[in-house]
């Protein structure tokens, strides 16, 4: 069977290590690892040498199992839906990428996302597979990522973002709370919730979220709200809006959910949130950098 899949030649593959179990070869303990894609399938990849082993050789459908051996393979998605905007870069120097990402596009390769996601789009642009995101957003989020393009680097930009020395500043149109005092700093515990891919607060518990939050613009019924992420959790503002009372416009997970991941993109109906700044002095440098969107809620 042919399915015409590609996978980006300037992505880098993902890692597994193989788990112990009682397979033969390295293909038998793939087909069981990712049942999702079928036996014909690995073997089509692997004769396209696109499982390799720890030294970049290619493994072939007779190459033996062994627990722990390290295999490389390449994301392939058959027809993947092509998302219709651009992403921008605003800087790009030997060490970092800042990029403008669009609504609706995915930061990294998941799921049913490898060619249509703004890592894989940049490193085929730019010709370089060591492109790395530094942090995420959500794919219904747009704004500001910044990109390590030197693995010699990383490390020292990483640190910024684990030591809370990065600072993010976030836009959200949501409704209007005249009886709220701002600006407000909300600090709560945030849980997995139900179904898993939202979020929910509890009272039981050190807050592990903080959020400051403050009015930029008075529109009428909505209100341009400035989101200051003190920590990075999964839909940290998504839900700190929603529990104020102001959930962000087009939000199809909170309060309630009106759409879940699986539904078509209504492009149209963008998240109102915006990645709009990022702040920080640079380790290599010591110089003071401040980045900002072009993109617009309003």
């Amino acid at each position: 069977m042919s399915v015409q899949a590609r996978s980006p030649s300037n992505m880098r593959p993902s890692t597994l290590h193989l788990p112990r179990g009682d397979w033969s070869t390295v293909l038998d303990c793939l087909c069981a690892h990712f049942p999702a894609i079928g036996r014909e399938l690995w073997i089509e990849r692997m004769a396209r040498g696109r499982v390799l082993d720890a030294l970049g050789q290619p493994l072939d459908a007779q190459a033996p199992y062994r627990v722990g051996l390290k295999v490389h393979y390449f994301r392939e998605v058959a027809a993947e839906t092509p998302i219709p905007f651009t992403e921008s870069i605003l800087h790009l120097d030997e060490h970092l990428l800042v990029a403008d990402k669009p609504h609706f596009l995915p930061v990294m390769p998941a799921g049913e996302y490898v060619e249509q996601t703004l890592q894989a789009r940049l490193a085929k642009r730019l010709g370089n597979a060591d492109l790395v995101p530094l942090h995420r957003i959500d794919r219904h989020t747009a704004g500001l990522v910044l990109f390590s393009t030197n693995p010699q680097s990383r490390g020292r930009y990483q640190a910024l973002f684990r030591e809370r020395q990065m600072h993010k500043r976030y836009e959200a149109l949501a409704p209007a709370l005249p009886d709220e005092v701002f600006p407000q700093l909300r600090a709560t515990r945030l849980e997995a919730g139900e179904p898993f891919f939202r979020m929910r607060e509890v009272a039981e518990g050190a807050a592990n979220t903080e959020t400051r939050i403050e009015v930029a613009r008075r529109l009428g019924e909505h209100w341009l709200y400035g989101l200051y992420p003190v920590t990075g959790k999964k839909h940290q503002l998504r839900v700190h809006m929603a529990a104020l009372g102001a959930a962000i416009v087009n939000d199809p997970f909170y309060p309630e959910v009106s759409e879940g991941p699986g539904a078509p993109d209504d492009y149209s109906k963008p998240l109102k949130l915006l990645a709009q700044g990022l702040g920080f002095i640079d380790p290599l440098s010591g110089e003071q950098r401040r980045f900002e969107s072009r993109l617009s809620l309003i």
